[in-house]
């Protein structure tokens, strides 16, 4: 998609003033094209210049982390805490712990979150943290040192109406505890709002463990009821097996889908009869083991090695792709492959995880593509609810999270579609995501005038 005349200068801007950032380039571009058709019908945002200040984060945080090992060796990795945009409330996204993770990790993950926050209609602003920490091959107490030693420095940038981090990739429940009793402990307060992602025995939610996975489903299941269809029989293929392709498989199963093939770092399984999820999340939550266990111990399911072939999951013939694993993982070859393999959905239920020629060949050939940003809100939404739990003090059922979870989802892609029409782009998710955050955020931020 070409960008805007006016605001291609902008993106120069950005690429020049952070040199290096490679994820945030892309994921700045990949916004900003669709922005050209709000400009013109809303002057008044070039005139105070909400694009350019929408692109630069409030505050950037970098910081020590020194921890001892269980040799009793100083380790030292390095934290980030971007606080991009609180116009609409405080800052809400996760933490990420993972050897990866730099300063523009974080900032196009926490640029993302700003409009995904938007489009969930719910007050939270956008923000992403993390760590260049690989809690893998550690024992627990490491991974509890490494986390205290991390809030001890972030803990005075965070308060239930500043600054709320969730779990990411790396930072799951065991995680959260920790941080969150090492805030406790400096802070002398049990605010429990602070955080999200807790356990349900100390202030969690029901459904935030499915969330992300089960909305993405749900965000699916919208794209396929305006075409006249349903999840109803359809063949699916998800990439990842982590805590989103799990949920994401157990909701397919539920809404009568049949999901064939999953991942992890070391390849793919192919199982036609539809994995057997109750087997597949003994093996990964249970043992912590590999997805090659799986193919092991189910008679008919077949693994390929990442070595050997590291697109063979999107090369099976589907109904639908979810892609959950990582960013730009879904290229433009595979997106091809999956056209040509029948595919008419593709719901992004991890962050950005298909590249810009990915995309291209997507909305050329017609394919119902839900990004990220629209697709994966279900997480961060149910982080929300949980806030509003914490805050009154009360827990909901499942049942009742759940329906919430769903009508989220349904009102997400709602505005999506509304959006699109009125931009121009019908049926174009991309620009209907983009143009409907965007426009929640812009106009909050006219509102507050020049802050």
């Amino acid at each position: 998609m070409a960008m805007d005349e006016k605001i291609e200068p902008i993106y120069d801007e950005v690429v020049r003033h952070n040199p290096g950032e490679v994820e945030f380039h892309q994921a700045v571009r990949e916004v900003l094209e669709s922005l050209g058709p709000v400009l013109s019908k809303h002057p008044e945002f070039a005139e105070r210049k909400i694009i350019e200040r929408i692109c630069e984060p409030e505050r950037q945080i970098i910081f020590r982390v020194p921890w001892h090992d269980d040799r009793g060796e100083v380790q030292i990795n390095r934290g980030f805490r971007v606080e991009f945009n609180s116009a609409l409330g405080p800052y809400k996204g996760g933490l990420r712990f993972h050897p990866s993770v730099y300063l523009g990790t974080v900032k196009f993950l926490g640029f993302e979150q700003v409009f995904k926050n938007g489009l969930t209609g719910m007050p939270i602003g956008g923000g992403k943290g993390g760590a260049d920490f690989d809690p893998k091959g550690r024992s627990t107490n490491e991974v509890m040192r490494f986390c205290q030693s991390f809030m001890t420095e972030l803990y005075r940038h965070l308060g239930e109406y500043t600054d709320v981090p969730a779990g990411d990739t790396g930072v799951g429940a065991r995680e959260i505890g920790y941080l969150f009793g090492q805030y406790k402990r400096i802070t002398n307060r049990y605010e429990s709002g602070v955080l999200t992602g807790k356990g349900v025995d100390w202030g969690g939610a029901l459904v935030r463990t499915e969330a992300t996975g089960y909305g993405t489903v749900f965000f699916a299941e919208e794209m396929l009821r305006a075409r006249g269809d349903s999840m109803d029989g359809k063949s699916v293929v998800v990439s990842g097996s982590g805590n989103v392709a799990l949920y994401a498989i157990e909701q397919v199963h539920q809404l009568g889908g049949r999901v064939i093939a999953c991942s992890d770092s070391n390849g793919a399984i192919h199982d036609p009869q539809g994995i057997d999820i109750e087997l597949l999340r003994e093996i990964k939550e249970i043992e912590r083991g590999r997805v090659s266990d799986y193919a092991q111990r189910r008679a008919g399911a077949r693994f390929r090695e990442r070595t050997v072939d590291p697109n063979s999951i999107w090369e099976l013939p589907c109904d639908v792709a979810l892609p959950c694993a990582t960013q730009n993982e879904v290229t433009g070859r595979d997106a091809k492959s999956l056209i040509h393999g029948g595919c008419q959905v593709v719901a992004e239920g991890a962050n950005m995880p298909t590249t810009p020629e990915g995309i291209r060949a997507f909305l050329d050939a017609g394919i119902a593509f839900g990004p990220g940003k629209a697709a994966n809100a279900g997480g961060v939404a149910t982080s929300a609810l949980e806030m509003q739990q914490n805050a009154s003090r009360d827990r909901w059922t499942f049942a009742y999270t759940e329906e919430r979870l769903r009508g989220i989802m349904r009102d997400i892609h709602a505005r999506c579609e509304t959006a699109a029409d009125e931009y121009g782009s019908p049926g174009n998710y991309v620009v209907g995501a983009n143009v409907a955050g965007f426009l929640r955020v812009a106009n909050a931020m006219v509102a507050l005038g020049l802050v």
